[in-house]
């Protein structure tokens, strides 16, 4: 399904019957890393996934994509759809998304959930590296999504799950040029969710890899204390749907039902 919305078309799918579920993919993904999630929720669950600005069969607005401007076009694609209050499920950029959603539409879910994500904002260091990688995005596309897709998982699990990776990879060099450093680019400058999450009183909660190559498994469970959020740490990298996938399904399963 599509929505037109500022010039592009905004791609999404809906399954499932019941309260509605809405799923933001990360950086490099699309709506398909969400499958075998949905396929689980569908029978219970209204589960809505979309193709972020710049990402999937999702065009670009712009040269930068701020987080908000993804929240924006998230907010379009669920007006067109419900009226009752969804979960948001956002990974790592979708949760980025997801809080920058909840800045801006504090009334409108009723849950939400951060998948290998978080609502600091970036350090010194790591907007350096944004940068960095924007340079070699523009020199050699393929390359940076191909090291930066294997970096995302527990080392030991760069064998394991070599055939998801290669798919991930696959998936990841169909998103456009413009698109990859449009999402570096608003990651880069995104605000401090901190406080946003705090004073969020509905159920919340943070699922974390403790073997995360990209966040600090420890700076999660500290924010998850400072920002009153419920916490459940997995034994995988960044990529929980896929290194620890069943503990996962369960562990939502059981937020959802208590919700």
């Amino acid at each position: 399904m599509t929505l037109a919305y500022k010039g592009i078309e905004i791609n999404y799918h809906v399954s499932g019957k019941g309260s509605p579920i809405v799923f933001l993919h990360g950086f490099l993904e699309n709506l398909t890393m969400w499958d075998e999630i949905v396929s689980y929720f569908s029978d219970t669950y209204t589960c809505i996934t979309i193709d972020l600005l710049g990402h999937g069969k999702t065009d670009c607005i712009g040269y930068i994509h701020r987080m908000e401007d993804m929240a924006e076009a998230v907010d379009a694609v669920i007006n067109n759809i419900i009226t009752d209050q969804p979960v948001l499920i956002g990974h790592s950029m979708g949760g980025y998304v997801s809080l920058a959603y909840l800045d801006l539409f504090p009334k409108k879910l009723s849950g939400l959930v951060l998948l290998n994500s978080t609502s600091f904002s970036d350090s010194e260091e790591r907007k350096i590296n944004r940068s960095r990688a924007i340079g070699i995005v523009k020199k050699n596309p393929n390359a940076y999504t191909s090291m930066a897709i294997a970096n995302l998982f527990a080392k030991e699990n760069r064998i394991k799950y070599k055939s998801q990776i290669e798919k991930i990879k696959d998936e990841a060099s169909k998103n456009p040029l413009q698109g990859i450093i449009s999402a570096l680019e608003g990651m880069k400058i995104r605000k401090d969710y901190t406080e946003t999450l705090l004073t969020f009183n509905k159920p919340k909660i943070i699922f974390a890899g403790k073997k995360d190559p990209v966040l600090s498994y420890q700076q999660n469970l500290e924010e998850s204390k400072l920002c009153n959020t419920d916490f459940i740490s997995f034994e995988g990298g960044h990529m929980s749907y896929i290194e620890n996938k069943d503990d996962l399904l369960k562990s939502l399963d059981q937020f959802l039902s208590n919700k």
